[in-house]
């Protein structure tokens, strides 16, 4: 049986499988990142890939769509000035430029609701370029 939120702003559910893949990331480590996708047809935010604990940053950025909106959460390891092992979840809303009008309202409207069902995400990032996503960025954040 599948339980599905509807989110009030835009009409849209999150699929139960977007919030799996996000508690897997968060509670087991199985993944590094996980990237969203709005499915428009069925009305829902869904998983459109999962990075393995191997991949790097660089490999998270290469499977964003340079043309197109997404979601996106990662999972930034790093040590403190301590040398104490540390790790924080950032929440991307994805949004090039270069992108439909449409879809840039879409997921704009519906980014505050999908976000608030991610319970542990520490930061939050938008972008509409490349340089606002660098790892500088992440390590300005988490420091």
């Amino acid at each position: 049986m599948s339980f599905r939120r509807s989110n009030s702003m835009s009409g849209l559910s999150i699929a139960d499988q977007s919030k799996k893949a996000f508690l897997e990331l968060k509670r087991k480590k199985d993944h590094r990142y996980v990237v969203f996708k709005i499915d428009e047809k069925k009305k829902e935010v869904v998983v459109e890939k999962t990075g393995t604990p191997a991949e790097s940053y660089d490999d998270f950025l290469a499977v964003l769509p340079g043309n197109d909106c997404r979601y996106a959460v990662y999972d930034y390891d790093f040590v403190t000035s301590d040398n104490c092992q540390k790790s924080k979840i950032f929440f991307f809303a994805w949004a090039p430029s270069t992108s439909r009008i449409r879809a840039k309202m879409l997921y704009a409207t519906s980014k505050e609701n999908f976000k608030q069902e991610l319970d542990g995400v520490h930061y939050e990032i938008q972008a509409t370029d490349p340089s606002e996503m660098e790892l500088e960025v992440l390590k300005e954040r988490a420091h």
